[in-house]
């Protein structure tokens, strides 16, 4: 928030362009160095990795507070932090996912991911109201310096872990295309490859709120600020109770509930684009907000469960490659809609694709799983055959026939 504020009101004087290069410079790196933050988690410690990206992010909150302190912060300036910062934080979000099942370890890793993004969550209620007051009371530069304290915390948390208490995973030794071959791990494992894609559509085309409630409340229902706030906390909120639903149960993700929360999430922003008024439109975020955040923890605890140890690196990597690294395409997508055709079919275009590329992942892995519709004792669900079953159904088909 005290970023944006200062680019968009401060340095350029109401200059959209400006404000969405910076937003670039920050986000893109997710697309072009995260699979080599996935690489540095498998090859080092886990823990010394994430100090070091930690620390340099902090010294960039603190440099951009002091720039501001003695009027030297510029459009330039902000250009190169925002990439340096981007980068950094490329690096650090695969290993810092990766890093959850090293420190619980697999028994309550569902429940650690839950509670992860429910605090993630309440940030998002307590953080943007917070940056305002400074910026309204001091001016933008408390903001960046806040910012940095924050960090130390982390890095104290970091320094005081004992190692023995860890369940670290094995180190993979320095080598040519590890890369590649995380890739390739992932392809070839159906159970992994569906979380990504449907993260990586869902990502794309439907976690795109930060425009959307922003046209809607301006552009169909003709309210202000304050209005556009009520909505993105009216999301946290859904958002915190999807988070401490999947928080408390105790079982491990399955395919069914992601598949489900992805298509009930898709329709509900799809539906969302002809609410008749501004307060059905803040009561549907509830659900909305639920549905997604449910669906990116369920897809996150597959993962990390799924992989390997000496791939969970480079498998979260790949996660949060697609799902931040793509999310810019798909703003200037909405962007355009919304200009174009108006919020509302924005809306409802980007709800569409998200369940038509959710159908189209569930037939993937029916196909790839080798599943079967039992509709009369599954309701509908596909359900593994094993390899005797598959010669006895091969068997009885050949009987009939004859």
């Amino acid at each position: 928030v005290t970023q944006d504020w200062l680019v968009y009101h401060i340095l350029t004087h109401d200059n959209s362009f400006a404000l969405g290069v910076v937003t670039a410079l920050q986000f893109l790196p997710a697309l072009a160095f995260g699979m080599y933050g996935g690489m540095l988690g498998d090859r080092y410690p886990k823990r010394v990795v994430l100090t070091i990206t930690q620390s340099a992010m902090a010294l960039l909150s603190l440099l951009s507070g002091v720039l501001i302190v003695f009027h030297a912060m510029e459009l330039w300036t902000i250009c190169v932090i925002a990439l340096v910062f981007g980068i950094a934080s490329a690096l650090d979000m695969p290993v810092r996912q990766a890093f959850v099942i090293e420190m619980v370890g697999r028994d309550v890793l569902q429940n650690a991911v839950s509670l992860n993004s429910a605090t993630f969550n309440a940030s998002r209620m307590v953080g943007p109201a917070v940056a305002g007051l400074l910026i309204e009371a001091f001016g933008t530069a408390p903001g960046f310096f806040l910012n940095a304290v924050s960090y130390l915390a982390v890095i104290v948390g970091m320094l005081a872990m004992t190692k023995t208490e860890l369940h670290a995973a094995p180190r993979v030794a320095r080598a040519r295309g590890q890369v590649r071959e995380g890739l390739f791990y992932v392809r070839n494992r159906p159970e992994l490859l569906l979380p990504v894609m449907l993260m990586g559509f869902i990502g794309t085309f439907g976690f795109n709120f930060q425009i959307t409630n922003a046209l809607v409340a301006q552009g169909v229902f003709h309210r202000g600020a304050g209005s556009y706030g009520i909505l993105s906390t009216a999301q946290a909120v859904g958002s915190l109770a999807g988070a401490l639903f999947a928080a408390h149960r105790r079982q491990q993700p399955r395919v069914r509930l992601l598949i489900i929360s992805a298509l009930v999430f898709s329709v509900l922003v799809a539906a969302s684009g002809f609410l008749p008024s501004y307060q059905l439109f803040m009561l549907l975020l509830l659900p909305i907000g639920g549905a997604g955040i449910l669906l990116a923890t369920s897809c996150n605890a597959m993962l990390q469960l799924g992989a390997s140890p000496d791939m969970q690196g480079r498998v979260m990597a790949l996660y949060t490659t697609v799902f931040v690294g793509c999310a810019p395409f798909g703003s200037l997508l909405v962007g355009w809609l919304g200009g174009g055709l108006g919020p509302r079919w924005a809306l409802f275009v980007g709800g569409l694709i998200c369940a038509v590329s959710v159908l189209g992942c569930a037939l993937y892995y029916v196909r790839a799983k080798r599943l079967e519709i039992r509709v009369a004792d599954h309701v509908w669900w596909p359900r593994t055959l094993a390899d005797d079953e598959l010669e006895d159904e091969a068997l009885l088909a050949d009987v009939r026939a004859r």
